[in-house]
């Protein structure tokens, strides 16, 4: 079995090249840290190019048959992104959706739109409680954060292996892929006529989650088939994103169940 030993061994190079976006755009691979979320992939199919395991730790055996590469323990914490490493980060292949392709995933689903997210914390939450409350698709804004950032990986769990994402480069293509997959468009808006709790949220939606400065996109927002908003009491304002995100997607999974019954 390869043991690396330097850091200018040309394997280990490349996968410390993936901590940056930059080199994830362009190779198409990303960093998955963790035994967990690595044997999610694996049987899921997520293709795997390296398993890197932190010299001593003996997880090796734990992937045989696999391309592992055992690390020395300096090397390997470079490679790391969290505190208290597991031991194993393994260097795996994106899931790219076309627009047609995004549209057989995502089935009769409900769509998430994350409108210039940015919060890498917000960006995972949101796609592991989409996967809890059934939707079918995410969709990101340009402008939003990468959802093969190590931090988002790791807040996504393995939710980013079975919901499909797909990135789009503005709010126009959005709103065309919505109308030729049918789902009617919601935005949350302080001036909605009334709130989500009051709403008709049944049939299949494309729920709009704002940036967390800005909110969402006026374009959007034009073309929403439905605006509501979130009561609050006292004098809060706003709602952590993917609080108010949660809040919304099992609204309608609450109003789907009730109007099959």
């Amino acid at each position: 079995m390869k043991i690396i030993t330097s850091k200018g061994n040309q394997l280990y190079k490349n996968a410390l090249k993936l901590k940056r976006k930059k080199y994830r755009d362009e190779t198409g691979m990303y960093l998955l840290e963790g035994i967990k979320p690595l044997e999610d992939a694996l049987r899921l199919g997520i293709s795997i190019e390296t398993i890197f395991v932190r010299e001593g730790d003996g997880h090796e055996r734990l992937f045989d048959g696999l391309p592992v590469v055992i690390t020395a323990g300096e090397l390997f914490d470079a490679l790391s992104d969290t505190e208290h490493s597991q031991g194993v980060v393994a260097v795996a292949e994106k899931t790219i959706y076309s627009a047609e392709g995004f549209r057989s995933a995502a089935g009769n689903g409900n769509v998430l739109i994350m409108d210039r997210l940015q919060d890498p914390g917000n960006i995972g939450t949101m796609i592991r409680t989409a996967e809890a409350a059934g939707y079918g698709g995410i969709v990101m804004i340009a402008g939003s954060g990468d959802v093969y950032g190590p931090k988002v990986v790791r807040a996504a769990a393995g939710s980013l292996f079975r919901v499909p994402v797909i990135g789009l480069g503005s709010a126009a293509e959005a709103i065309e892929l919505m109308r030729d997959m049918g789902r009617r468009i919601v935005v949350t808006s302080l001036d909605a006529p009334c709130d989500c709790f009051e709403s008709d949220m049944t049939g299949s939606l494309a729920l709009v989650i704002g940036n967390e400065g800005s909110g969402v996109s006026r374009a959007f927002t034009e073309a929403a088939d439905m605006k509501i908003r979130i009561p609050m009491e006292g004098s809060i304002e706003s709602l952590n994103a993917a609080v108010a995100a949660g809040i919304l997607m099992y609204q309608s999974r609450k109003n789907i169940n009730v109007n099959e019954r």
